[in-house]
């Protein structure tokens, strides 16, 4: 891996996990921590640091929310109630620094044996067929690696990218965006608010987010020709800060910087032994929360397909549908990031005419109000082109294939979730608790499990009798009704279905 932000560290503690050798190579001296950058952690990102052991630490150290608010002025326009209830193991969001985030991750990294090597800089790159060979460069002198894979999780301006002879196309947004951790104490709610045209910023949006230790985000869009830093000198600044948290409130700037919001997909995720992750593959406006969340579904989507090839589990082709799965995941969150900087900062005066339109009669029209775009937040992508996983099922009462699978509670009291991230599961739904129709002996290409469970039943058996192929990342891959008939025996069909979920051909011999 090359780059030890929180995708690189991700992948790296999961692969590790998975029985991998990994070495993770990071340009800096050391970690450098500085600022909040990311903060909003949604549930299923959660899930995967779950699996890796900080996922109960980062939701308890958060602070947890479930509504966004949108206004226009100071006028309430609408709130969304995201998903969820007490049962859940994990709130929709969390909000925390990413900065905190990755030292949780370093340190699991340290305990799980991967290689670390800070300050060393990526200089030269080559596929030698078998292997790939890095040229580094540190402050003692030039080094080698030779490894089996790279992973290029080097952020918005990867190196890996670059000698991979990869492009990066997409556009920037022209008006600046000043983010601010505020250190204050506030009778704000631990809510997600978003302003449009406020008072205090008119004509442009403010985003506002709590965080931990009386920490708060706040992002105002600004125009391209403000220079922060002569407004920190001439008391513009902390007339902007006051205008929201209050004349007399005392306040600290924990952390303050200035950039402009880019919307970038490379075109391939993958050069033969060589991928891409997280921001070095696609980058969002972060209206939505689906930078880093999406980076994590990266990093465990690659996870589990590198190590079974490694393991040698799983044909090459498997790789494949890293890209197929993950690119389509970022076009989607593209064209949804697209249309909410298209109405946050309308190019042209047509398209703000229209904008503005429709914010003035949203006060006054449902209609209106429901064309108000303050940016959709992140969910899990599903995978329905992939061809790892099969169409349906028809029922629409049931979870789809390609979706992450809905977590239940197990009879024994532990979650489904739990148990997934280590190999393929089969959960067998909805048959009496003493029938036999599968179990762990099947002849099965892969490593499963299988979990026959009364909890099952609501969700997974809701139709009647069923069987479901769940992979390692807690993806849905297929399912097969229990009640028809079939060709063949159950176990014999579901070992065949856990083989095209694998990337394995139907006659590949067992493990």
């Amino acid at each position: 891996m090359v780059g030890a932000g929180p995708v690189g560290l991700t992948l790296a503690a999961r692969l590790a996990q998975h029985g991998i050798r990994v070495t993770l190579i990071e340009q800096t001296p050391r970690h450098m921590g500085e600022g909040s950058k990311a903060i909003c952690m949604q549930r299923e990102t959660l899930e995967i640091w779950s699996r890796i052991g900080i996922g109960e630490r980062v939701a308890s150290r958060g602070v947890q929310w479930q509504v966004g608010r949108t206004y226009y002025g100071t006028r309430e326009l609408f709130s969304v109630q995201l998903p969820g209830s007490s049962a859940d193991h994990f709130p929709p969001f969390v909000n925390i620094s990413q900065s905190e985030v990755e030292e949780l991750l370093l340190d699991r990294c340290r305990e799980l044996g991967v290689d670390l090597r800070w300050g060393h800089r990526l200089e030269g790159l080559t596929d030698e067929g078998a292997n790939v060979r890095l040229v580094l460069a540190t402050d003692s002198g030039p080094a080698e690696v030779v490894a089996r894979y790279v992973v290029g999780t080097d952020g918005a301006h990867s190196t890996v990218r670059d000698l991979i002879g990869v492009g990066f196309p997409g556009h920037t947004h022209g008006d600046q965006f000043l983010i601010c951790d505020i250190r204050a104490q506030l009778r704000f709610p631990s809510e997600r608010r978003f302003f449009f045209d406020p008072p205090w910023n008119p004509g442009r949006q403010v985003l506002i987010h709590p965080q931990p230790d009386d920490t708060w985000r706040i992002d105002w869009q600004i125009a391209p020709e403000i220079n922060i830093e002569a407004e920190r000198a001439d008391g513009r600044l902390d007339r902007r800060i006051r205008a929201v948290v209050g004349p007399t409130t005392e306040y600290e700037v924990a952390w303050m910087t200035v950039y402009r919001f880019h919307q970038r997909l490379a075109p391939a995720f993958r050069r033969g032994t060589r991928f891409l992750a997280g921001d070095a593959a696609h980058l969002y406006a972060p209206f939505g929360a689906r930078g880093l969340n999406s980076g994590a579904a990266d990093a465990e989507n690659l996870a589990w397909k590198l190590a079974m090839v490694l393991n040698g589990q799983a044909p090459e082709a498997l790789l494949e549908t890293y890209e197929t799965e993950r690119r389509a995941a970022a076009r989607e969150n593209l064209a949804v990031t697209d249309a909410t900087m298209r109405f946050m900062a309308p190019q042209g005066r047509l398209q703000r005419v229209w904008r503005n339109l429709v914010l003035r009669g949203s006060t006054r029209f449902a209609w209106l109000r429901r064309r108000v775009n303050s940016g959709k937040l992140a969910e899990p992508f599903t995978y329905p082109s992939s061809p790892i996983v099969e169409g349906g099922p028809e029922d629409p009462s049931l979870p789809r294939h390609g979706a992450v699978a809905p977590d239940v509670r197990l009879s024994d009291g532990t979650r489904l979730k739990a148990r997934f991230g280590f190999s393929f599961v089969v959960l067998v739904a909805a048959v009496a608790p003493h029938a036999s129709l599968v179990d762990d002996s099947a002849p099965w290409p892969v490593p499963v499990e299988v979990i026959a469970d009364e909890g099952l039943t609501a969700v997974y058996g809701a139709a009647g009798p069923r069987a479901w192929v769940a992979r390692p990342d807690g993806h849905l891959a297929s399912s097969l009704s229990l009640t028809e008939p079939a060709g063949g025996s159950v176990g014999a069909r579901l070992a065949e279905m856990v083989g095209r979920a694998a990337g394995r051909e139907r006659d590949s011999a067992p493990v």
